[in-house]
């Protein structure tokens, strides 16, 4: 039986370095700023034999409900709400604080079981902080440097003080296993490329990243899609900093939902806490299936925007785009078709790309989105077999031969698919390094609309047809 810990404290004092510590990776976002956590995030999470999920929370702060620190504080109230037990953390460096004092009569009275944690109990000077956090009725302090993994068995022990054995020592639960790679012909191998066409998997969960520029309403929708507040938004642009995985649910179909920081131009990020919320937003990416580029209605089209789609496009993601705040047009005909003649012309790398109108406010529309989601991921794993793909390819050489360069025709010999996710091809043919890459285009383009693949990556590689002849030496008699 698995069990959930939520851990809570003032801004600064070390929450997401122990969650990344019991998570068994840099997960959330580490800096000395104070407030970097503003979502909660909730993961798998080990320590030694004890496995459970934890919570990471933005640091308690008295504000008023409708500002931002206000807001952030109603989404650490919910973990608390969701929690068996609750790790109350402090600065042992920095000794108590008036909000320290507040913030423990707020979990006292959750009456959930808590854990007073005293952390960076390494530091020099921290055994007064310790000896003062006893006023705060909590229990006995645990002393732990969640930076330098110190103290962790005595925080075991008091997890299973708090719990009880039969709680904590049950069975190992599964935990995430999120890893990238590639080569440079990325996606996923074909085990027999002349084997038949696979059948498309429904059964299997799908990954979306929601990405886009600030205040371009990302956590809106996500909040819309699954019908709760379960992520920060506001007015305010630039509010999600880490990237936050919600796991939903739709019409049977297990999805995770990955929401992302604003990503604003290169030139514009200075800071840098901004620079590791661009940098986790682009791990999001990776890890993703599919990818909804959320753009404002109002503004479409920036260069930005342009160089996010081209960044998925790049990483063999399949990209969906979301026109958000719809309801603010004035008129929505004409600017869908302009819209789309827009998609058509500046994004050809991704021809025929699904673009929905949505409005995250009002929910409108994103039962398409989630349609245009699914249909993409199909084609992402589109899988054709080697026979089909020669047949095609005789009616195109027909059609359309490959130049002479230098006097001399370059000819192709087959073309099989060796990789999905997204669709990779190999094209035999004789010196690929001067075959033009817009004869490479025609090839791509005809592909799309043979085998109706529009609106994600397709990567074509060109290999030299072997020479049965080549490294022999010619013996004499």
């Amino acid at each position: 039986m698995t069990f959930t810990v939520a851990i809570i404290g003032r801004p600064n004092v070390g929450k997401s370095t122990l969650f990344n510590r019991l998570a068994g990776r840099k997960l959330a976002l580490v800096d000395d700023t104070p407030g970097v956590t503003r979502d909660r995030r909730r993961h798998a999470a080990r320590l030694y034999d004890l496995s459970f999920d934890v919570i990471d929370t933005a640091g308690f702060e008295d504000a008023p409900a409708d500002s931002l620190p206000g807001r952030m504080r109603a989404q650490t109230e919910i973990a608390i709400g969701e929690a068996d037990l609750i790790f109350f953390l402090v600065d042992a460096k920095a000794g108590l604080m008036p909000d320290d004092r507040a913030f423990a009569e707020i979990v006292r009275r959750s009456g959930k079981p808590v854990i007073l944690v005293a952390n960076k109990a390494e530091s020099r000077g921290s055994e007064a902080g310790f000896l003062e956090s006893w006023e705060l009725g909590l229990g006995e302090p645990v002393p732990i440097s969640a930076e330098h993994g110190q103290g962790l068995p005595d925080l075991r022990e008091a997890i299973i003080a708090a719990l009880g054995e039969k709680r904590t020592l049950g069975e190992d639960g599964d935990t995430d296993d999120e890893a990238g790679g590639g080569d440079a012909l990325i996606g996923e191998d074909i085990a027999d490329p002349d084997s038949e066409d696979l059948a498309y998997d429904e059964s299997k969960p799908l990954r979306i990243a929601v990405v886009g520029r600030p205040n371009a309403g990302k956590s809106t929708l996500i909040n819309t899609l699954i019908g709760e507040e379960r992520l920060l938004t506001g007015p305010e642009a630039g509010i999600t900093r880490d990237s936050i995985s919600v796991d939903w649910t739709w019409r049977g179909r297990r999805i995770r939902l990955f929401d992302t920081a604003g990503m604003r131009r290169k030139a514009k990020v200075q800071e840098k806490l901004e620079k590791l919320s661009v940098a986790d937003g682009l791990r999001a990416i990776r890890f993703a299936e599919v990818v909804v580029v959320v753009l404002d209605s109002t503004i479409p089209f920036e260069k930005q925007d342009l160089q996010i789609a081209d960044l998925v496009v790049r990483e063999g993601r399949a990209p969906v785009i979301a026109f958000n705040k719809w309801d603010l047009i004035d008129d929505p005909q004409a600017a869908l078709a302009e819209l789309r003649e827009k998609t058509e012309r500046l994004l050809p790398q991704v021809r025929g790309v699904q673009a929905v109108p949505v409005s995250a406010e009002t929910g409108r529309g994103l039962d398409k989105l989630m349609d245009a989601v699914l249909r993409t991921h199909k084609v992402w794993n589109s899988r054709i077999s080697t026979g089909r793909l020669n047949r095609w390819l005789e009616g195109i050489l027909a059609r359309h031969p490959p130049p002479a360069v230098a006097g001399r025709r370059l000819k192709i010999k087959y073309i099989t698919q060796v990789k999905t996710r997204p669709p990779g091809f190999v094209v035999s043919c004789s010196r690929p390094e001067v075959m033009p890459q817009s004869y490479v285009r025609y090839l791509v383009n005809s592909l799309r609309d043979a085998f109706d693949m529009p609106g994600v990556p397709i990567r074509v590689a060109l290999r030299a047809s072997e020479n049965p002849f080549a490294g022999r030496a010619r013996r004499k008699g």
